[in-house]
């Protein structure tokens, strides 16, 4: 399935600047809480685990596997016309998971458990959206 997906500007903010800076260069950042060590995404001010604000921004490796998936048919706002196409819950390596699209393949070959990598689609703002495609298997 090669869907041509909307690809809408970030709406940037203080506590989110670097994770999208980041990606203009094809980086995932996550934040790492310094007293309890939890990777955490999405970019907040304080840790969803233990509430300490002493954040440290890290790379990620760009790699997880698919936690939950679904194909959709029915988007809204920028997503309205687009068709069918995956919305799903991504496990990053590093613990996080992220809701995102998975690109680049036909979904009835996709699978719970499934590895895939990040890629970045540009838009016409301040950041490139992270979505994931499924991870070529090697023979």
């Amino acid at each position: 399935m090669s869907v041509q997906l909307p690809a809408p500007a970030p709406q940037v903010q203080p506590e989110t600047a670097n994770f999208w800076a980041a990606t203009l260069r094809g980086t995932l950042l996550l934040q790492r809480c310094s007293a309890c060590g939890r990777a955490g995404y999405y970019p907040r001010v304080v840790c969803a685990q233990c509430h300490c604000t002493d954040l440290i921004d890290v790379e990620a490796s760009g790699r997880g596997t698919i936690y939950s998936y679904t194909v959709t048919t029915r988007g809204i706002l920028d997503y309205a016309d687009a068709g069918s196409y995956v919305v799903a819950m991504v496990a990053l390596d590093e613990g996080p998971k992220m809701i995102t699209n998975i690109i680049d393949c036909d979904p009835t070959d996709l699978a719970i458990g499934q590895q895939v990598e990040v890629v970045f689609v540009p838009t016409d703002g301040e950041g490139a959206l992270p979505r994931f495609r499924p991870v070529a298997q090697e023979s």
